[in-house]
């Protein structure tokens, strides 16, 4: 693997991050900086200027409307526009069901469906977890029964992450419920505005409605919308998992965020001189950004391996993404002390005025700190991804 960075992927980086700087919205870059809440039409509206430049899909080939990039120049991307204060790209349509239908879908599911998602007319959601069914995926109890060219399905979803903005949900049910567990599971595409599709809000401790319940009552589903073959969903499940868990480090959100929290230990002050001049944070610092490091030349080795669905190698990035994200909210609480304590939901909200006793900065660390315990749960638990390691790389 070759991890040169040529003249070319140096003009390269320029390019995306002279783009992100003048394309990028100052309404989202500026809510993004101050951690507060971004709405359906943010997320859209970015899509949209990547997509009319040609690079709303940056880890597609190009024959499905990609750009074709390779693994150095989807980092740079990814990296840059973090950096500038984008908001993530979508990863339920362009990391996750998009790889699975150029894979495992028809060609019918593929023209229709791939570029909807380049440009957002279709907004999906993952229909996986259920509250009975997280770590252990396989025991989901979810049912999908065959009438004539349609599927009636019932059964809860849960922690569907932004559900309430979705179109379309990518979903596991159970079409098989005399075979063992794996051998049952297919993969449907439902439309979450079908009749008996209910959508329900679940608070964080941040304050926020990200996640959801979706209950699915009696839901029909045209039989052209199973993906590959029934009862072979785990496949495509397992497939669709490798690709998530990737994009669950994070490498660009960490690249933000120390940035953020370096800013913020310059602000802080500490015997009247500022936070980061002290060796011992100096210290904390650089380890966080050793780490980040490391975590981006993982993720490049996988990245520029042999084209397949990642394996254990995905569960490593998960793992060290997952801590370093907790690592840097931490350290930003930490910074912003006391100043962080005063938190007031409606700050998150677009348009609000800091008037705590501190920095504006340190206003939402305390949120921030909430919300990232959730890294090391989603997307399969952190013992989840030790037991994959442990089985598929190290053979125990």
């Amino acid at each position: 693997m070759n991890l040169t960075w040529t003249p070319e992927l140096r003009r390269f980086r320029e390019e995306v991050a002279a783009f992100a700087a003048a394309s990028l919205p100052p309404d989202i870059r500026d809510k993004v900086l101050r951690h507060q809440r971004l709405e359906r039409d943010d997320y859209v509206r970015w899509h949209l200027v990547l997509a009319d430049r040609g690079w709303g899909a940056p880890t597609w080939p190009v024959e499905h409307g990609g750009t074709g990039w390779n693994a150095l120049q989807r980092l740079i991307f990814e990296v840059e526009c973090f950096k500038a204060g984008a908001p993530r790209l979508l990863p339920f349509g362009l990391s996750m069901i998009g790889p699975v239908l150029m894979k495992y879908g028809s060609a019918a599911q593929q023209a229709e469906l791939l570029p909807r998602i380049i440009r957002v007319q279709d907004w999906w959601c993952q229909g996986y977890s259920e509250p009975g069914s997280g770590s252990d995926l396989a025991s989901l109890s979810t049912r999908a029964e065959r009438d004539g060219g349609e599927y009636v399905v019932n059964g809860q979803k849960t922690w569907t992450t932004l559900a309430q903005y979705a179109d379309r949900m990518f979903c596991l049910v159970r079409t098989d419920h005399g075979a063992r567990a794996q051998r049952g599971i297919s993969m449907l595409l439902l439309d979450m505005r079908a009749p008996g599709v209910s959508v329900r809000p679940i608070r964080t401790l941040d304050g926020g409605c990200d996640v959801n319940e979706v209950w699915l009552e009696n839901v029909r589903v045209p039989a052209v919308n199973l993906v590959g073959e029934e009862n072979q969903g785990w496949t495509y499940a397992k497939y669709l998992l490798g690709h998530e868990r990737t994009g669950i480090a994070g490498l660009g959100h960490c690249h933000r965020e120390l940035g953020i929290l370096k800013r913020m230990a310059w602000q802080a002050t500490s015997r009247g001189r500022p936070l980061l001049e002290d060796s011992r944070m100096r210290d904390r610092i650089s380890r966080i950004e050793a780490d980040i490091m490391a975590l981006e030349m993982l993720l490049l080795r996988v990245a520029a391996g042999d084209g397949g669905a990642p394996g254990a190698e995905a569960s490593v990035l998960k793992i060290r993404g997952s801590e370093i994200q907790q690592d840097l909210a931490m350290l930003q609480m930490e910074v912003a002390g006391p100043d962080c304590w005063p938190y007031d939901p409606d700050w998150m909200l677009a348009g609000a005025d800091w008037h705590g006793p501190g920095p504006e900065m340190a206003a939402a660390a305390g949120a921030g700190y909430a919300d990232m315990r959730k890294t090391s749960i989603y997307g399969g638990t952190t013992e989840v991804q030790k037991g994959i390691i442990a089985r598929h790389a190290l053979g125990l």
